[in-house]
């Protein structure tokens, strides 16, 4: 059962229990039966909400313990994440061979900061940080920040994002009629 499966059969089953103990119980308070229930049949009632409402409970313990060791999983797998992109990172400043200014720079272009903000967390011009960001750009060999942060997603991905030379397909390449091209156009 998966988890949303799981949940569910819990809300039902102790829904279920609860609307049979609550039911009965306002029915006898406003005496609206008229004939009271064989006392057998009202004890197997009983002995089934309360089962019910015990598997309820021991389904939501392990519900809960799963969604846990999920939430502690993905947790460990997002601070190894975090840690392979710091090393990235550090290893690929170290390769273009960043002053540790330019490191600043660079590490708050990626965070997505403003000129301006750049500026007044390193106490200095916007045309020196403009500078800077220059000599990032041409070290990593790209023209924008958004060309600087595809070459992080490439990394971690493994593999570019986009061929860097076009590739001329083949006849025996030829894509069948209704595909969908890279730029959007339908091929014929």
């Amino acid at each position: 059962m998966t988890g949303r499966g799981a949940i569910a059969a819990i809300v039902v089953v102790q829904a279920a229990c609860a609307l049979l103990v609550v039911s009965d119980t306002i029915i006898s308070v406003l005496g609206l039966r008229a004939e009271p229930l064989d006392w057998q049949l009202r004890e197997m009632l009983e002995v089934g909400a309360g089962l019910g409402l015990v598997l309820g409970t021991a389904m939501g313990i392990v519900a809960l313990r799963r969604s846990d060791a999920r939430r502690r999983k993905v947790e460990d797998q997002l601070r190894v994440a975090s840690g392979a992109f710091t090393a990235l990172m550090e290893q690929r400043f170290a390769e273009w061979g960043l002053t540790p200014a330019e490191r600043d720079v660079a590490l708050f272009s990626l965070k997505g900061l403003t000129l301006s903000d750049m500026a007044a967390a390193r106490g200095t011009s916007e045309g020196t940080i403009k500078a800077q960001t220059a000599a990032v750009y041409r070290k990593a060999g790209v023209a924008s920040r958004t060309q600087l942060v595809c070459l992080f997603i490439e990394d971690l991905m493994g593999e570019p994002l986009v061929p860097l030379e076009p590739q001329v397909p083949s006849a025996s390449d030829a894509s069948p009629v209704g595909a969908v091209t890279l730029d959007g156009a339908e091929a014929r």
